[in-house]
């Protein structure tokens, strides 16, 4: 069996010990080594070409961010970030999966050591889904936000009439979902229907990643609070370990949140979200798979497709894992699949042909 190998790079001495020692007891994984430094990883990089690279955000002599896009522009490899729960961490995790990043696993704040030790399954799980993870070169989003204006080329010139609040658009996504998610929201005009997401994160970075979206995009786009009215011209994602559900009150609909189990092992759950617009929007709704691993979300957007949606997932070449979406198609549950690039502009297509634009 070939090994996975891995190489830690972190300036603490204790988590580069930790995460030796639990990646080291796995079958199928290898640590080939452990650098303070980016300038010390970079040399080993080179000498040991390693399949995957756990990268510490804060460090000396370089940091992780910088080392992380030099890494993507010159050498793209699969990376695993490794950052800690603060505003500032989670700020600077969305910036890293921005430029290249795969996934990250959040650190305890308290007892670190016992705390990585319990994060074991899940920091060599998302090593062996890196491994298997489609790269490539990223420049990185512009720090400038986007003026939240219509009609300035792109799907966003379409002008939808006023029957758009009664369309609905889900999402869901896992690993690769940040930047799929990206791709999709910035090409949205400004006045398109409602958008509900779910992206497999934990607590404490859902609020940046909705800021940096919201920040990118035309339409307002921020964490979902139970009870809020779903409007058009606005995307609600679910916070981390809050299941995101579409209700309905009168002729309002709105964003629902609990905490009841996990489904397929996730909370936020796509199985979930797309369940109730299959109860609720019905033909009134179109579904979106995007980039993940494992099987959460396909049959109930499946259910979406019975029960009147039209549905769309990512093509695999533009997928960073191609899970979700091959399980999707494979239960007959997508109308179309397409390259994440496409996506926007075939929802305001498929949205006009519902009668819900364009407005002369």
């Amino acid at each position: 069996m070939t090994k996975v190998r891995v190489l830690i790079v972190d300036d603490s001495a204790l988590i580069r010990s930790v995460l030796t020692q639990i990646i080291g007891t796995q079958p199928d994984l290898e640590v080939v080594g452990a650098a303070p430094d980016p300038l010390v990883a970079r040399a080993m990089i080179r000498d040991l070409n390693p399949d995957v690279l756990t990268l510490d955000v804060e460090m000396p002599r370089m940091d992780g961010l910088d080392f992380l896009e030099k890494l993507m522009r010159l050498r793209p490899m699969p990376v695993v970030m490794v950052s800690t729960r603060t505003e500032h961490g989670a700020d600077a995790t969305i910036r890293a999966l921005e430029l290249g990043a795969i996934d990250f696993v959040a650190k305890p704040r308290l007892g670190i050591a016992a705390g990585m030790q319990d994060l074991g399954v899940e920091i060599c799980e998302k090593i062996r889904i890196a491994a298997r993870a489609r790269t490539s070169r990223r420049q990185g989003l512009p720090t400038a936000p986007m003026q939240k204006l219509a009609g300035q080329g792109g799907t966003s010139a379409v002008r939808f009439s006023r029957v758009s609040t009664e369309k609905l658009i889900a999402i869901g996504a896992s690993t690769g979902g940040t930047e799929a998610i990206r791709e999709v929201l910035t090409r949205l005009p400004a006045d398109c229907p409602g958008v509900l997401i779910t992206q497999h994160m934990p607590p404490g970075f859902t609020r940046s990643f909705a800021a940096r979206m919201n920040s990118v995009s035309r339409i307002a786009v921020r964490e979902a609070a139970h009870g809020e009215r779903v409007l058009p011209g606005h995307a609600y994602i679910a916070p981390g370990d809050r299941h995101l559900r579409l209700a309905k009150d009168g002729s309002n609909y709105l964003i629902a949140l609990d905490d009841s189990e996990p489904v397929h092992r996730h909370r936020p759950s796509v199985e979930v979200l797309f369940a109730s617009f299959a109860a609720i929007a019905k033909s009134n709704a179109l579904g979106v798979m995007l980039t993940g691993m494992g099987k959460d979300g396909a049959a109930a957007l499946r259910q979406m497709r019975e029960a009147g949606s039209f549905n769309i997932a990512q093509d695999e070449a533009s997928c960073v894992v191609f899970g979700m979406p091959r399980e999707a198609i494979a239960a007959g549950a997508v109308h179309e699949v397409l390259p994440v690039t496409a996506i926007a502009e075939r929802l305001v297509r498929q949205l006009a042909l519902m009668g819900a634009g364009p407005r002369l």
